[in-house]
C-alpha cells in the first residue's frame, strides 16, 4: 500500500507538472466546470423563486442534496476520470498493452496516469453549496455529523468510480464503451434532486439499480431530520458492495483482454 501511496504521488507530481506548464488552459479548465455547476445552481434557483417547496423540499434543502451529488461527483472527476477513455485511448489504439507490462497493476496505472483537474472546479461549487445550505437551514453540526458527512461524501465518490468502473470495462470486449458509461453516468442528474419528487420506478432505479441516491439525497435526508429510515446509513455499505462487484468484474474482463491490433 505505502508503494503504491508513493506512486500515485509520483504521478501526480508529474502531471500536475503538464497541466501547469499550460496555466490559462489549467485556469480555464477548472471554471469551465464551475460555469456549468453554477448554471445547473440557476436554474434550480429560478424554479424554486417561483415555487416556495418543491414537494415540500425549500430551496435550500434542495441545495443541499444538490451540493452533496456534486461533492460526490468530484471525487471521480478528480481521480477516476481516465476510465472514460479506456476503450478509445487504451484498447482501440493498443496503449493497455503498455500498462500489462509494467510491474504495477493496470488498474492503479490506469487511475494515476490522469489527475483531472477540471474536478477542483466540482469540489469548490459542491463545498461552498453544502456549507451555504447548511448555515442557511441553522444546521449545527456536532462531531459525529460532520463524520456522517465526510463519509457519506466519500462513500458517494467510491459509487460513482464503482459504476464508472463497471461500464468502461465493457470496452474489453466492445472497445467502445463511452457511450455505456455516458449513458449511466447521465443517470446522476437526478440525484441532484430530492427523489420524491420523481415516480416511484425512478426513485427505485436511484436507490437499488444505480444507487445514486446514496450520494445525496439520503444522507441529506438524515442530516435535515426527514425520514429516511436505514436508507440514510447504507450508503458506505452500498459502496463497499458496488466497488466490490467492480472489481470483480474488471478483473473477470482483465484476463478475457485482447489485443485489437492496432
Amino acid at each position: 500500500m505505502t508503494r503504491y501511496l508513493d506512486l500515485y504521488r509520483l504521478f501526480l507530481a508529474q502531471r500536475l507538472k503538464v497541466l501547469l506548464e499550460y496555466r490559462a488552459s489549467f485556469v480555464i479548465g477548472a471554471a469551465s466546470v464551475t460555469a456549468i455547476q453554477v448554471a445547473g445552481l440557476a436554474a434550480v434557483w429560478s424554479v424554486l423563486r417561483q415555487i416556495p417547496t418543491l414537494n415540500g423540499w425549500t430551496l435550500d434543502e434542495v441545495l443541499l442534496v444538490y451540493g452533496l451529488a456534486v461533492l460526490s461527483e468530484s471525487i471521480t472527476h478528480m481521480f477516476a476520470d481516465n476510465l472514460w477513455t479506456l476503450g478509445w485511448a487504451y484498447v482501440r489504439t493498443g496503449q493497455f498493452d503498455r500498462l500489462l507490462v509494467r510491474p504495477v497493476d493496470p488498474l492503479f496505472h490506469l487511475l494515476a496516469d490522469r489527475f483531472c483537474h477540471d474536478g477542483l472546479g466540482d469540489f469548490a461549487v459542491g463545498l461552498i453549496v453544502v456549507i451555504r445550505s447548511l448555515t442557511a437551514l441553522d444546521l449545527h453540526l456536532g462531531p459525529s455529523g460532520l463524520g456522517f458527512l465526510v463519509l457519506s461524501v466519500l462513500s458517494g465518490g467510491a459509487i460513482f468510480v464503482a459504476l464508472n468502473l463497471l461500464t468502461a470495462t465493457t470496452a474489453f470486449w466492445f472497445i467502445e464503451s463511452l457511450p455505456l458509461t455516458r449513458s449511466v453516468y447521465a443517470l446522476h442528474d437526478f440525484a441532484k434532486y430530492p427523489l420524491t419528487i420523481f415516480h416511484r420506478s425512478v426513485r427505485a432505479l436511484l436507490t437499488w439499480a444505480v444507487p445514486y441516491g446514496f450520494c445525496s439525497y439520503y444522507p441529506a435526508s438524515h442530516l435535515l431530520g426527514r425520514e429516511a429510515g436505514a436508507l440514510a446509513w447504507l450508503g458506505p455499505v452500498v459502496a463497499a458492495v458496488l466497488m466490490a462487484a467492480a472489481l470483480a468484474f474488471w478483473r473477470f474482463g482483465l484476463r478475457r483482454y485482447q489485443e485489437t491490433g492496432s
